[in-house]
């Protein structure tokens, strides 16, 4: 998909890689060997006319346009781009793991098996009582998170009405509330870029069903307050949600359900190095506690009550499935196989790296970083330079940008979070991307990028106007 204001950079160091179809076409005459009836039939087709090895080529020169977790660091502070470890990959592509779902729970022992450890892992990780492994990402595990949250107020008599979510929080959060029929009470944030307590004591109330929490915070920060928090929303009759976006500076250090939450997804491409997801497959655990595990979608997995291995079974009061079986198999299969790879020491020690590594790389880079100390990612502040700019220029160095202009409590904000992924030889190359384009001039700024296959272009234009035929471009435009 091409945008009318996209434009081939033209500088040493771009990339302009044609369609096959430039290359050389054929046309076949198809009616002679077609089994189709004449009228579904046509009578000629064009096709590349080029070699093997310029196919070749030309898919991996199209590959190099773009930019992946195993082409170099994707420092996105919150969306957290983890690298995805190849042997996950092929425990996944493992044949013996292709059964489908919906034959007898007698000949799906090993997959049940796997399952039923899966949600005890998650259980201990989170400091939670019960697991589902059904949402197929961590915005469908937050959606059922409050419609557990809404179920269990609803089974005890409870009239509440309202959700209760820092301002700081991700745009999902105040999209599930409002979905799930909540009205939303945004809190703004402290001065310390923590929950402001005096402003949670005026919102939390009677009408209070939950409050929605991450925890560090999206600037990296902790909320050293949790239990008093805990205690609040608790003796208003409320419950504490934990958004899993962040698990990952708590592995092996910290539990949501040791802090008082009582119901929490996972973001297993977050925490757990799966696949982002990108609309494809992807998995969104959820967590709770004891009184909320009736209210659990079904099924789940259990040991057998006649003690004959395993078996799915459904919550007396689950809310019904959100999604088919017990989730997308094969992302949960990467996600067990990270988890025992590295057991409880590897969890802790891969923690305590993405602290480091973000803390070193805000060391080495020019730019303020108004909230410390933080964890795991940081945002920075692009002072009286526009972030987005800067982001850009750091394209033609080679690497890829941080999240920007978000969270908005930060003025042009740079959020960043390098992961325990990076050496720190690869941090040492994004301080300098980060320092080279924040010092470049306005000019080289405004133009910026300019190494790149697509250029600067018009993001909400192409967005509502996008160009969904291929045309080529004029080489003088």
């Amino acid at each position: 998909m091409i945008h009318d204001q996209a434009r081939y950079a033209r500088e040493e160091g771009s990339v302009r890689e044609p369609l096959l179809s430039e290359k050389g076409e054929a046309t076949v005459d198809v009616t002679a060997s077609s089994p189709l009836p004449d009228d579904l039939t046509r009578d000629e087709l064009t096709l590349p006319d080029v070699s093997e090895p310029e196919i070749a080529r030309h898919y991996t020169r199209l590959s190099q346009m773009n930019w992946a977790i195993d082409s170099g660091p994707y420092p996105l502070g919150s969306c957290t781009m983890k690298y995805n470890p190849k042997f996950t990959e092929d425990i996944a592509a493992d044949p013996n793991a292709a059964v489908h779902p919906d034959r007898p729970d007698r000949t799906l022992q090993g997959n049940l098996e796997l399952q039923h450890r899966l949600q005890g892992f998650l259980a201990d990780i989170g400091g939670m009582d019960a697991v589902t492994l059904q949402p197929p990402a961590g915005a469908a595990g937050e959606f059922t998170g409050i419609l557990i949250a809404k179920a269990y107020h609803e089974r005890h008599g409870n009239d509440r009405s309202e959700v209760v979510i820092p301002a700081s929080a991700h745009g999902t959060n105040f999209a599930t509330a409002a979905l799930a029929g909540y009205d939303v009470v945004e809190l703004p944030s402290g001065e310390d870029g923590r929950v402001d307590f005096e402003a949670l004591e005026a919102a939390v109330g009677d009408d209070t069903a939950a409050l929605m929490l991450t925890n560090p915070n999206t600037v990296g920060l902790f909320e050293r307050d949790i239990e008093a928090i805990a205690d609040l929303v608790h003796d208003a009759g409320g419950l504490l949600y934990y958004d899993g976006a962040n698990l990952n500076a708590l592995l092996g250090r910290g539990r949501p359900g040791d802090m008082g939450f009582d119901v929490m997804h996972y973001n297993v491409h977050k925490t757990f190095a799966t696949p982002h997801g990108g609309g494809g497959p992807g998995a969104g655990p959820v967590g709770v506690t004891d009184e909320l595990a009736p209210f659990l979608p079904g099924p789940r997995v259990r040991e057998s009550e006649t003690g004959s291995g395993y078996e799915r079974f459904t919550p007396s009061e689950s809310i019904g499935k959100v999604h088919g079986f017990e989730g997308n198999w094969q992302v949960l299969i990467k996600a067990y196989a990270y988890i025992a790879r590295l057991g409880d020491e590897g969890l802790s020690d891969a923690a305590a790296k993405a602290v480091l590594n973000a803390n070193y790389l805000a060391e080495r880079i020019d730019l303020d970083v108004p909230f410390e100390p933080f964890h795991h990612e940081f945002a920075a502040t692009a002072g009286d330079r526009d972030a987005a700019d800067i982001a850009k220029r750091m394209l033609d160095f080679g690497v890829h940008p941080p999240t920007t202009k978000w969270p908005e409590m930060v003025p042009e904000a740079m959020l960043t979070e390098p992961t325990e992924i990076e050496s720190r030889s690869s941090l040492d190359d994004l301080a300098a991307a980060f320092n080279a384009a924040y010092a470049d001039d306005d000019e080289s700024l405004e133009t910026a990028p300019n190494r790149t296959a697509a250029a600067r272009i018009d993001q909400a234009d192409a967005a509502r106007n996008p160009r969904l035929s291929w045309q080529a471009l004029d080489e003088d435009a």
